[in-house]
Formats: C-alpha cells, structure tokens, sequence
C-alpha cells in the first residue's frame, strides 16, 4: 500500500532552514517510527516550507520524504491555496493509495480534502474547542484554525480521534470516525530514573506557559503545601513575558524559592528532565492526547493530571495515574499532597503505567491500527470530487 503523509517539517515553523533532516511533531514522528517497522508500506512524507532545505530521500527503507517549496503568497494569507495546489501536483506523481492528513491547524487537512485521493484526517488540537474557551480575536491564528476544521472535517473520508473526547466533538460533521491514540517515542521506554532515594521530590510541569495551560493557579494552588512539605516545582516550556498571563506567571515563580523555570526543550531535555522527575503535573484547563503524558507513562513518571478532555482515556485513577480538578485549587494541592506522600504506591502505579503504555502507544501497535484504517477507507470509500476552487465556501 502506497500512503502520502502530510505533516508539517518543523525546521520551516522554527525558520532552521539549516538544519540537515526533517523535523516533525512528536505525535506523527512517532507513528511514522512505527510505519518503518511495516515493510509493507510504502510512506511518501510530503512537507510545504517557504524556503529551501536539505533534505534526505528517505527516513528510513520503506519512507521517502518530499519537501515543497511554496511561496509566502501562497500560505495563511490565501487560506493555503499555494500548499494545497502543490500537493496536489506532487500527489499526482506519487500516485498514492491514500493521502492522509496530520492535524487540522493548517494546510494538511485541506491539501487531503483537495487531494484527489482517498483520505483521511487526524485531528491533534480541537482547535474549535481550543476557540471556544479563549475566544480568539477574529482572524486571529486559532480563530482561522477552528474555522478550517469545521470546513475539513465533512469533507474528508474519515477523522482518526486520538481520544474519544475529539470523536464527541466531531461525530455530527464526520463522515466516520475512529479512535486511535498517538503513538510516543520508543526511546522514552528507555528512560531511567536518576533521582537519589533522598533527594527533594521534583514535580515537573510541561507545556507553553499560558492561560490554558492553567500553570499560575498551580504555583498558587501549592503554596500551603509548600509550607509543610519540601519540593521542587519545575516548568518547562516557553514563556512570554510581554504577555499579561507570561508576566504574572514570571512573578510567581520568582518569589518562590521552590519553584524554577527551565525554558523550553527539545526532546533530548525532556528525557532528561523526566529522568529526574518524581511526578508530572499537568493541571490544563483542556487537553486532547497531551504527548507529555504519554511520554511519562513511558518513562514510568507517575502522572497527576486534570480529569479533562481526552485525558481519562489515557490514564486510570489510582492505576496508572490519579486525576485532579484543574478549577479547584485545593484538589489540586490534595491530590499532589496524597501521592507525594506515598513513594511505594507511587512506584507500583508507574510501573503498570509503563506497561499499560507499551501495550497501547508503542509506534508498531499504533501504526497497525492506522494501516486496518487504511484499508477500511479503501474497501468502502471513492474518493470526494472536490476541487480548490470551491475552498472560498468556507
């Protein structure tokens, strides 16, 4: 079977147009590391960027990789008319099987509505969702992105729900759904905890620093905590200080001596750090499949996150991880408080979870299910006569 991939190449979002290899998003790295494990695939990656780069063939045996140059005329501000017009010329060399689409924030969904091809589509952000709860600005970034999926997702053949939260949310617009979690790094299954047994427990939070993300109520949810208990509370993730919420977040955190700031990381810091880790926060406001999660349950981190979104169907309460109410302060501190204060319990858990991940997001297991997705599309499924010029009905 023949598939295209679109996904988006970091190195273009970065502007590290010197870099030597592709760089994609952990969620579809990681499913493509599992399609390398089935031969009988055959995977052409197609990537748009504004500017050339080098770039290898091939990822690995049975995955090429096609970078397209498109001009800055032809991206956000044409509703990416230009990406989805140059897809559609190299899909036509390619001649795939299928075309499936990673995410719908940007072009990929629409070059695989446009495609020509049977397609399919993942929904990583729930960026109606997203919108629903900032209320983005008109025209803004998340405001254009909500519109674009309510556009793409009743034209594609299929929407792949990494939770069963996206499946509720897109179930009325979707032709058919299926609920397939991301598959996470195998590397991270190789972790190993470097703490000492007395050294001061580290709780590690993971994420851009903003609203949604909901990090200011949980430096101050911890505060009595912090008065009884000693601990470090570490973020990683970027922060914007010229931002009112980036600002206040900066303030706490400086007045609090058990709190640090670690700045972004790539995900070699990130091994690091959860190698480190006692315990993952992640007290967001709305989640879909956060990979932080993944990532910790493979790197047998115990895990306390809000009972939000899809994250119930990611972790069990007291089993493989324990939920807090992200609204309610004195949860939060409760549950952190109760699991801090049970290091055995806290390693039995982990250790399930560790299992329960491989079981469920190793990259073979996930990409066998995509690949039974795949037939399904084409055994039932004609391909959608769409075409571009129709794309200004959104």
């Amino acid at each position: 079977m023949r598939v295209a991939f679109l996904t988006t190449d970091n190195r273009d979002q970065f502007k590290d147009y010197g870099a030597p290899a592709p760089c994609f998003g952990p969620a579809p790295e990681a499913l493509l590391q599992g399609f390398a494990l089935l031969p009988e695939l055959e995977i052409h990656v197609v990537a748009c960027a504004r500017a050339e780069m080098r770039s290898p063939e091939k990822l690995a045996p049975n995955v090429f990789f096609h970078c397209l140059i498109v001009p800055k005329l032809g991206w956000m501000r044409t509703l990416f008319q230009g990406c989805i017009l140059s897809v559609r010329k190299k899909l036509k060399e390619i001649q795939p099987d299928l075309v499936h689409g990673q995410g719908t924030e940007g072009h990929n969904s629409l070059a695989a509505v446009f495609s020509g091809f049977p397609n399919v589509c993942t929904i990583h952000g729930n960026m109606r969702l997203i919108a629903r709860l900032e209320r983005p600005n008109p025209l803004s970034y998340n405001w254009l992105a909500a519109r674009l999926e309510s556009f793409t997702i009743p034209r594609s053949l299929g929407i792949v729900c990494i939770t069963h939260h996206t499946k509720s949310a897109v179930t009325a617009l979707a032709r058919r759904t299926w609920v397939v979690p991301n598959a996470v790094d195998p590397s991270f299954f190789q972790i190993q905890p470097h703490a000492t047994p007395n050294a001061l427990p580290r709780i590690l939070c993971v994420g851009r620093v903003c609203p949604l993300k909901n990090q200011n109520a949980l430096i101050q949810a911890l505060d009595p905590l912090a008065t009884r208990r000693k601990f470090e509370l570490v973020f990683v993730g970027n922060v914007n200080e010229n931002e009112p919420y980036g600002a206040e977040f900066s303030r706490l955190v400086d007045a609090r001596p058990w709190c640090r700031r670690a700045g972004f990381a790539d995900r070699e810091d990130l091994k690091a750090a959860l190698s480190e880790a006692t315990l993952l926060a992640l007290t967001s406001l709305e989640e879909n499949c956060p990979m932080v999660i993944l990532e910790a349950m493979a790197a047998g981190v115990p895990v306390v996150a809000a009972k939000v979104g899809g994250v119930p169907d990611l972790i069990e309460e007291d089993k493989t991880g324990w939920f807090c109410d992200p609204r309610d302060r004195a949860d939060m501190r409760a549950g952190i408080e109760k699991v801090l204060a049970n290091p055995p319990r806290m390693t039995e858990v982990a250790g399930l979870a560790k299992l329960r991940a491989h079981e469920l997001f190793h990259p073979k297991v996930v990409a066998q299910r995509h690949i039974e997705i795949y037939h399904e599309i084409l055994r039932d499924s004609k391909p959608i006569a769409v075409k571009p010029r129709h794309h200004h009905r959104m």
